[in-house]
């Protein structure tokens, strides 16, 4: 990946996140857009650094399952990473706990999916 790539992740997930945190219902909050890049930097550095450490903890699944639970593994992968975000960085917040950080990270790859097809991305 370089540069501009990662930056490019690095706004729309930023942009992402504070589209989240305004849907009331989906229970996440940042004060500001500015604590939504950070917000975005910490969940991108925590993914860089978690994913890894969890493939090799599911790989015995994956490998039972011939990687039907893959995309599961993924999603709770990031339902982590979401958490501990939000522990991380002042100003991020999940209102309703491990519920938030649920249905965040499925709209966050939603939001994010849909910021990417509209870049043509």
């Amino acid at each position: 990946m370089d540069i501009r790539t990662i930056f490019i992740v690095w706004v729309v997930t930023g942009f992402s996140l504070y589209i989240i945190s305004k849907i009331p219902p989906v229970g996440v909050e940042i004060d500001t857009p500015e604590r939504a890049l950070i917000s975005a930097a910490v969940f991108g550095i925590l993914t860089a650094v978690v994913r890894p450490i969890f493939r090799v903890l599911f790989a015995p699944f994956n490998i039972v399952t011939v990687e039907l639970l893959s995309g599961f593994f993924t999603f709770i992968i990031t339902v982590v990473c979401f958490v501990l975000a939000a522990r991380l960085v002042e100003g991020f917040r999940l209102r309703f706990g491990i519920w938030s950080a649920v249905i965040g990270a499925f709209t966050l790859s939603i939001i994010s999916s849909l910021i990417y097809a509209f870049l043509g991305i």
